[in-house]
């Protein structure tokens, strides 16, 4: 029960943490700027419907993935940590997102941008596609599977609420306090991504000194 439960802890906030919905914030209101509620509700099931999706068929599709390109899960652990801690540091630095927000361009992909950038890869990027593919794979049973496919909805839940709230968020935090869970959020990224890299990096250092 205990492995159950600290399973399900770590996959909730490992989704969470990177998807990091408040840093999507700034960028969904600018985004929706001049649309009223229905529109920008619109855009928002869109953007989380779009990115649940994307994410669900990577998490399932892992293992075919590994044996098309012959990659091992140690390695995505290692390549998935180095995402991680970059991802965290970004946040830690209050750099909410890499994507550039010129308007122009905004303008011009108004309908297409619910998809992408916000859905892919502002919702679902490289970085919580890699931790849902390891996750699968180190869970060892269905119900543990189960547990992780749940959060997937879960988080991809809160993060549609969030989303939807979004103006009342910012006018009740300011743009002080967003920015201050925003280093929170990048400070735990960072923490799960050194585990998850030394995860990966000790079997691999293992295998090329022949330790059993």
């Amino acid at each position: 029960m205990d492995s159950i439960l600290q399973f399900a802890l770590l996959a909730f906030t490992s989704l969470f943490t990177m998807i990091n919905p408040m840093g999507v914030i700034p960028v969904f209101t600018t985004l929706t700027t001049g649309m009223n509620a229905k529109q920008a509700s619109s855009i928002a099931l869109k953007a989380t419907s779009t990115a649940l999706i994307v994410l669900l068929l990577f998490t399932f599709g892992g293992n075919f993935i590994f044996d098309i390109f012959n990659i091992s899960v140690n390695g995505l652990r290692v390549v998935g940590g180095i995402l991680f801690f970059l991802s965290g540091y970004d946040m830690l630095r209050g750099k909410l997102t890499r994507i550039k927000s010129e308007g122009e361009e905004f303008i011009e992909a108004a309908k297409d941008f619910a998809i992408t950038p916000l859905g892919v890869p502002m919702i679902t990027g490289p970085g919580v596609i890699t931790i849902s593919i390891v996750m699968m794979n180190d869970a060892p049973d269905i119900s543990h599977k189960s547990l992780l496919i749940v959060s997937i909805f879960i988080v991809m839940g809160l993060t549609h609420l969030i989303l939807l709230s979004s103006r009342k968020i910012i006018a009740f935090l300011g743009e002080s306090g967003n920015k201050v869970l925003t280093r929170i959020m990048g400070l735990i990224v960072m923490v799960i991504a050194v585990e998850l890299f030394f995860r990966g990096l000790k079997p691999i250092i293992q295998d090329i000194l022949a330790i059993k």
